[in-house]
């Protein structure tokens, strides 16, 4: 393949959170292959900051760039739309990373030819949307950088170390926190962006706990270095990873549907604390390293590239101005739900400020009253007289 200039959308750049990360590490990739990556996004920050370190070019505004690029890897949609009405004689591709944002949801226009789900769940999510046809969608599992993420081959016969690794957990769970003292687990700790403790590279962390409680790309990062991972978050536990399980809860990411499975309780910790075997656990970890691996997953992402580009070459020469301006007015209907919504809290929220505002006035009009003066004088003497 020749190598190509592809323009990488993201609804931020700011945080480090999965898909941001994802557009880091995907991007990196490409250009140690050749390729030369493009990454743009309304909202930078410590990614984006990271991404030019790596000489990675990174925009918030497409009109600093005139030189169309080869392909559009668009992800989210108000980011994805914004590349493809401003380059109309590019191809492009759709990434779906989650079932549940509004962000996620697969926008539809001619010249996007490939939309590619990340587990099984967002790919029902694309085959739901109207005028996306099964032909037209991939998957591609999420994976992990093996030059990030050292493996431990050393876990000890019963845990004695335990990690909560989520961007959502603001403290460790109290249901976490008793089951692991329960079964005699030593130490529990917690990394990530709520609680104040994310890390940047974390693959030089995972190494020093034997249990790990997370989910999605943290449960890949975590199960890749070694750690038996007990799938958990906010929504729910889905349970320990083990050999048995494994592809099921691959092919959902270790996520939101897997995370249904129990509540969030003592008991359920527990009984999933009990089943870690350190020699499953290393089972698991040589599984996701041989079949997670981003090598992998580049080669599966240049030939979808591919297979755009080829596709573009008779598909261009049918998609004129009016198609593609129906359907960015299709794409605009949608929007008007999200944003007539936050109009109308807009709107309450100054009628509540208004209304507060007129509330402090009358307030502060009794308290120059005199009967508010004897109701204070009362409540002085009554408190003197009763002691309360």
């Amino acid at each position: 393949m020749r190598p190509l200039r592809i323009l990488m959308t993201n609804n931020t750049l700011a945080g480090r959170a999965g898909s941001e990360l994802y557009v880091r590490d995907l991007a990196l990739a490409l250009l140690r292959r050749g390729h030369s990556p493009i990454a743009y996004s309304a909202r930078l920050g410590e990614v984006a900051r990271e991404m030019k370190a790596l000489t990675i070019p990174v925009i918030d505004d497409l009109r600093d760039m005139a030189a169309a690029p080869d392909i559009i890897h668009g992800q989210h949609h108000l980011e994805t739309m914004t590349a493809v009405l401003s380059y109309p004689s590019t191809p492009a591709l759709f990434v779906c990373h989650g079932w549940k944002p509004w962000q996620e949801a697969p926008p539809v226009h001619p010249n996007i030819l490939r939309y590619v789900a990340v587990d099984d769940l967002c790919r029902e999510r694309l085959l739901t949307t109207r005028g996306i046809v099964p032909q037209a969608t991939e998957t591609i599992y999420n994976f992990v950088d093996l030059e990030r993420f050292a493996q431990r081959r050393d876990l000890p016969d019963r845990p004695r170390r335990a990690l909560v690794f989520s961007n959502v957990q603001q403290a460790i769970p109290e249901p976490v926190r008793r089951a692991c003292a329960a079964a005699g687990i030593e130490t529990v700790d917690i990394i990530g962006a709520k609680a104040g403790t994310a890390v940047a590279e974390p693959g030089t962390v995972l190494a020093g706990y034997d249990i790990v409680f997370a989910k999605a790309r943290a449960a890949i990062e975590a199960a890749a270095s070694g750690c038996a991972v007990i799938v958990m978050d906010q929504d729910g536990l889905a349970g320990m990873v083990t050999s048995a399980n494994f592809d099921e809860l691959r092919r959902l990411n270790f996520g939101v549907r897997s995370l249904q499975t129990n509540a969030i309780t003592e008991t359920t910790l527990a009984r999933q604390i009990a089943l870690y075997d350190r020699r499953d656990a290393l089972a698991v970890s040589d599984r996701m390293r041989a079949e997670g691996n981003m090598g992998i997953a580049i080669d599966a992402w240049l030939r979808v590239y591919d297979a755009v580009l080829s596709d573009w070459e008779q598909a261009s020469a049918a998609i004129d101005d009016r198609s593609r301006m129906r359907a960015a007015a299709d794409y605009l209907r949608t929007l008007y739900g999200p944003l007539k919504s936050r109009d109308e809290v807009q709107a309450q929220h100054r009628r509540s400020e208004e209304e507060n505002r007129a509330l402090r006035r009358q307030l502060d009009g009794m308290r120059g009253s005199r009967i508010w003066k004897l109701a204070e004088r009362y409540e002085r003497l009554r408190t003197r007289l009763t002691g309360r």
